[in-house]
């Protein structure tokens, strides 16, 4: 692969899949979650609230492309700074790109306007930006926001999940668009959201729950730190053992949402290009991170186990 068919590192078909995916969310942004103000969390999401809050300040709105430029620059410069250019550079294309497609897209007449039709907005709009974000995932990067500040402060609090963070942000951004929009159009926002991560799971890994993997690799301990700091997941190291050669290893497991499956896979290949990956479909996963145990199991059922232990 020589440089010319590289930008920053990413290869051109990455690079159209960004172009074009980024183009999807802008046109869901722009076109319907703005204009509605569908706050749907994320850095787009503070972008809609604090545009919309300009133009009751000042008069007129900030550009959308504008406001989300200059929300991410200080999360790209500490992310940076932290994991280094490399970690954030297939994120950077993914970021200034939806800047540029919300600017065109706010120029662009909209030829399939809904009024004040929430649901059917709702709709519109988290077809698109999942879809959209689907596409951008699949090459390894981000369009920047949220996930990529909640890595930053889960290093400086590290107590703290990143789907924890990324929870608690999201909420702060829908919590303020509940303030500046009503209850309402909050609402219709969430089922924007649910249509959105749907999407990307579908696409991303169909619609199994979560994928588990089985990394097979010389350099398992460096593999493993990457997955906690890049991933934010936990994983199990196993003993084996080859058959054929009779060389012990170890052996990771780790289970991970679909739309974390391409952040582990370049995590991996980071480390070690020649590692053995094999992705199982996981039907259901129960524990931390994913759907507790008990809540899993009726309430019934489980008042009739503890009352067996106390016999």
């Amino acid at each position: 692969m020589t440089k010319t068919e590289r930008i920053l590192g990413v290869r051109w078909k990455g690079l159209g899949l960004i172009f074009t995916g980024t183009a999807l969310l802008a046109l869901g942004l722009a076109w319907y979650a703005d204009p509605l103000g569908l706050v749907t969390g994320g850095i787009t999401g503070a972008a809609i609230v604090l545009s919309q809050l300009s133009e009751l300040a000042f008069g007129f709105a900030i550009p959308l492309g504008v406001v989300n430029l200059i929300l991410n620059i200080p999360i790209f410069v500490l992310s940076g700074v932290q994991q280094g250019f490399r970690f954030v550079k297939k994120s950077l294309i993914g970021m200034l790109l939806l800047s540029i497609w919300l600017g065109v897209f706010q120029w662009i007449p909209n030829p399939l306007p809904v009024s004040d039709d929430l649901l059917l907005g709702a709709l519109l709009s988290g077809v698109p930006m999942g879809a959209g974000l689907a596409l951008v995932l699949r090459t390894g990067a981000t369009t920047g926001g949220t996930d990529m500040l909640a890595a930053c402060l889960h290093r400086l609090i590290p107590h703290f999940s990143i789907s924890v963070l990324i929870f608690a942000i999201d909420a702060v951004i829908i919590a303020a668009g509940l303030f500046v929009f009503g209850v309402s159009r909050t609402i219709y926002a969430v089922v924007s959201v649910f249509i959105c991560s749907k999407l990307i799971d579908s696409i991303l890994g169909g619609v199994n729950f979560a994928k588990a993997v089985f990394i097979l690799s010389q350099k398992s301990e460096e593999i493993s730190e990457q997955l906690f700091h890049s991933v934010g997941r936990g994983n199990t190291g196993i003993p084996v053992r080859g058959m054929y050669s009779g060389e012990q290893g170890e052996m990771l497991m780790a289970v991970v949402r679909p739309r974390e499956l391409p952040l582990l896979k370049q995590a991996v290949h980071d480390i070690d290009p020649n590692a053995f990956v094999t992705v199982c479909s996981a039907q259901e996963v129960l524990g931390e991170g994913f759907v507790e145990l008990s809540d899993a199991v009726p309430a019934k059922r489980r008042k009739q186990r503890k009352t067996k232990h106390t016999v």
